[in-house]
């Protein structure tokens, strides 16, 4: 199975917005406008779905969400999907939506990261076609800062494009921006150093591999099912192995580490060259930090671990491609990550 990559946005193109997880709740309905405001400044028609109601868990009904996801992926004037932000209970929508019409129809950009990488990671392993692992809506305001680019950067590229991200060295170590109050705020605070950790030892890292992975809380439901099924992506599709990229939304370090060596025995890490993890403020425990839970769950994989990389819940953002082939640099001086489309 070879890697598909949509069309690339191009001014008149339409995007659209629905919910496939949580909606949008009233008092953050001006941060919504805001940030379509931000797509429609790319020459881009936003198109915004039923389903985006706030008020539960949950933006509609499952047959709701999936049959309105489906619309918008087989509309052939929708050239990307993108959804406010993630939720919790995306896993309900993967048995109701029809995987034969997504193989036979020309590929979309869907992107999106937490509860999303329950569609999107999905739909690259079962379609082929590459996702976005990036900024969801609410975030597309914000100016990507030196060195990153944001999710409507990547969708708008060519086929067989390369393009390189370094990080900035600083990440936001607490607090968020309030949606409410300041809607329009599109500067991230970055306001504590930090760089790229190996944690399995030391010395410089280059690696390649194809990149595929998500968000642990939500990706490890997946395991064992045909829908997270990453060993068999890459017997098929990336025979010179994976860049797997993992991250921890809120979970302490005890729950991230049981959920990480379930999907190592399920071979989620199968054929993984080296593997990326997410910069976190989920919590340890007395006995255990985010870092050692992953090193306890993947430390026997013998393959370089790179942590406190800017592919999580932690501002700012490196937007990553399902399906790209990657190749991670890590020195004492220089931490970067090159994808290409192809």
């Amino acid at each position: 199975m070879n890697v598909r990559y949509p069309v690339p946005l191009r001014p008149g193109d339409r995007v659209g917005v629905t919910a496939p997880s949580s909606g949008v709740d009233e008092s953050l309905r001006d941060r919504l406008q805001a940030a379509v405001r931000t797509v429609e400044a790319r020459g881009y028609e936003v198109v915004v779905g039923e389903c985006m109601d706030g008020t539960g868990h949950v933006s509609a009904p499952a047959a709701a969400r999936a049959r309105e996801l489906m619309d918008m992926l087989l509309d052939p004037r929708i050239r990307a999907v993108v959804p406010p932000w993630g939720g919790e209970t995306a896993i309900d929508l993967l048995p109701l939506l029809d995987w034969d019409q997504l193989r036979e129809a020309d590929p979309t950009w869907v992107v999106g990261f937490s509860d999303m990488s329950t569609i999107i990671t999905p739909l690259t392993l079962m379609t082929g076609v590459a996702t976005i692992h990036g900024n969801n809506l609410m975030d597309t305001p914000y100016r990507a800062p030196e060195g990153l680019l944001t999710w409507l950067d990547l969708a708008s590229m060519e086929p067989g494009t390369a393009f390189t991200q370094t990080p900035p060295n600083r990440y936001r170590a607490q607090g968020w921006d309030s949606y409410s109050t300041t809607p329009d705020v599109s500067e991230f605070t970055l306001d504590t150093p930090g760089r790229w950790t190996r944690l399995d030892g030391n010395g410089d890292v280059r690696a390649e591999g194809r990149l595929i992975g998500g968000c642990i809380e939500t990706l490890c439901n997946l395991t064992g099912t045909p829908y997270g099924d990453i060993a068999s992506f890459a017997t098929t599709t990336a025979p010179e192995g994976l860049l797997v990229y993992v991250e921890a939304s809120a979970d302490d370090a005890a729950t991230i580490c049981r959920n990480l060596h379930g999907m190592r025995m399920a071979g989620f890490f199968t054929n993984a060259n080296a593997v990326l993890v997410g910069r976190t403020r989920a919590p340890g425990i007395d006995s255990l930090t985010q870092h050692e839970a992953v090193l306890d769950a993947l430390g026997g994989l013998a393959v370089p671990i790179i942590a406190d990389v800017e592919c999580g819940h932690v501002p700012p953002y490196m937007p990553l491609v399902n399906g790209a082939r990657g190749h991670v640099v890590y020195t004492e001086h220089r931490n970067e990550l090159t994808q290409t489309l192809t």
